[in-house]
């Protein structure tokens, strides 16, 4: 009596379904994701009567100063006395640049006065204040 040999079953992944799976994938992503809304420091922004909005964020780097005086440029922390040397090159690139400082109330004059300072050698002179309407 001779043996038969059976046969192999295809054993095909169907794939009709596949781009049902992945839009679902991607949905379930997009859903689920934070988008992070700022980069720079936690600081308390100072209260304002009467604000005006820029028009344009293309030509605007934010500088954030929080409580405790650290700096930070573009979500980096830099030293005080580097923003000469940062912003000069930023300023070389980009002519209109306008600078954004994002302070926290509780910061003290001094530092405030310093970084004015170090601006104004890199002669980065366009600059605006961020703050809060007041309610």
């Amino acid at each position: 009596m001779p043996f038969t040999h059976k046969k192999r079953i295809n054993t095909a992944i169907p794939s009709a379904s596949m781009p049902d799976i992945i839009f679902m994938l991607i949905f379930f992503f997009m859903a689920s994701s934070v988008l992070r809304q700022y980069s720079g420091l936690n600081v308390i922004m100072p209260k304002a009567k009467q604000i005006e909005k820029l028009t344009s964020k293309v030509h605007v780097t934010q500088l954030w100063i929080d409580k405790e005086g650290r700096v930070s440029v573009d979500g980096k922390l830099v030293n005080v006395n580097s923003l000469r040397n940062i912003f000069y090159e930023k300023r070389s690139a980009d002519p209109q640049l306008i600078v954004s400082i994002r302070a926290d109330e509780r910061v003290n004059m001094e530092q405030m006065s310093a970084i004015h300072n170090e601006l104004r050698l890199a002669d980065a002179l366009k600059v605006n204040y961020s703050t809060k309407t007041a309610i």
